[in-house]
């Protein structure tokens, strides 16, 4: 079970780094349009918090790699702790934006599932 939990710790945190990636570097692509619903008159004003959010998840999937790697070495427990809060975390902020809007439902089961499944494997 822990290699299955690594390889899913892995995934989720690189997915996160690539999300964090595309907000930061790519937010003005309109070919992501669907994915940050910003108008292109609104780039100058949102640029500050897109750069800064990106940075926030690629933090957290940094975060969710250490956890996953750390679950097979010789202190598993807080590998174990620093994969189920980065998991909990994104449960959590996958409800909130989907609460703050409605439109990006599809982003926000994207956000909450993989860790959802991750969390649950921890209890287990």
């Amino acid at each position: 079970m822990t290699g299955f939990l690594q390889v899913l710790g892995v995934v989720f945190g690189v997915l996160l780094i690539l999300v964090g990636i595309l907000e930061s570097f790519f937010f003005r692509d309109q070919r992501f349009y669907r994915l940050f619903l910003i108008n292109p008159e609104d780039m100058d004003a949102v640029r500050m918090w897109t750069f800064n959010l990106g940075f926030y998840n690629m933090t957290w999937g940094v975060g969710a790699i250490v956890g996953a790697v750390m679950l097979a070495g010789p202190d598993a427990a807080a590998g174990r702790a620093l994969l189920l809060f980065t998991s909990l975390g994104h449960v959590l902020l996958g409800i909130i934006l989907v609460l703050s809007e409605r439109r990006l439902w599809a982003s926000a089961i994207a956000e909450a599932v993989l860790p959802a499944v991750i969390a649950v494997l921890l209890f287990a």
